[in-house]
């Protein structure tokens, strides 16, 4: 199997950060400008999209998880900090049921633990269909600009759509459809590992009972919302984003 490409900078305990549909690792600088002096900073580009947009992407959540895993064995990396972010969030949350002695903190950022999103912007059919009818590049555009309060005007937005641009057709239907065979909510009552759920309050892709069941259902689980943002908090609020997770991964 082909390894993901990654993005590595700093030393220090590894974080591992996993982007979301239609994302890549270029949409995390602002998280290795802050965190790759104290962290191994990783970020992996799931299959068909990012740099790894020439692999063949898995048709499950499970799939990519495994692949994530399996790029990091080949790094080198048995135990790490997690963060996964929207399609990303399912795939980590996936990663710590599959391997939960792996995960030393666990940070679930503007996702949820079932796959069908029913309190998205879209649903998933339609985001099929107009895949299919306006193609990827328009639909890399306008889906980017919901994850932003100021839509396109959006800090980061120009970043989202190169990175969307880069993903294969065939990776942005298999994601969709394999959204809709997931559900991790089972799980989450054995997440053992300190867990940390953080949402912008604006958020169109996951509402608010995806991250309340998150934080209610996951043991000790803490809860960070941030106020007048949408799915990208790390790109509309940096400096807030990173001062949450570098408070969390500190050890107390």
């Amino acid at each position: 199997m082909d390894m993901l490409a990654c993005r590595q900078e700093g030393n220090g305990k590894p974080l591992v950060l996993v982007h979301g549909y239609l994302g890549g690792a270029a949409m995390w600088d602002a998280q290795f400008a802050a965190l790759s002096g104290g962290y191994r900073c990783i970020a992996p580009n799931l299959a068909g999209f990012g740099e790894s947009g020439h692999l063949r992407s898995p048709e499950t959540i499970e799939g990519h998880a495994s692949q994530v895993l399996r790029t990091l064995d080949h790094l080198g990396i048995d135990r790490f900090h997690l963060l996964g972010h929207s399609m990303g969030g399912m795939v980590v949350q996936q990663m710590a049921a599959m391997a939960p002695g792996r995960i030393e903190k666990l940070i679930l950022y503007g996702t949820g633990p079932v796959g069908l999103l029913p309190d998205r912007f879209e649903t998933i059919e339609t985001s099929r269909q107009r895949l299919a009818q306006d193609g990827l590049d328009a639909t890399a555009r306008r889906i980017a600009a919901t994850w932003f309060e100021r839509g396109e005007a959006g800090q980061g937005y120009a970043t989202c759509v190169r990175e969307g641009q880069k993903a294969s057709m065939q990776a942005a239907l298999a994601a969709l459809s394999s959204w809709e065979r997931w559900d991790g909510s089972g799980a989450l009552a054995g997440f053992s590992m300190p867990a940390l759920v953080i949402w912008g309050d604006g958020d169109r892709s996951y509402g608010w009972r995806q991250t309340a069941a998150l934080w209610r259902t996951i043991p000790g689980c803490r809860l960070a919302v941030v106020p007048g943002c949408a799915h990208n908090v790390h790109m509309e609020k940096p400096t807030i984003f990173n001062a949450i997770v570098a408070d969390f991964l500190t050890p107390e």
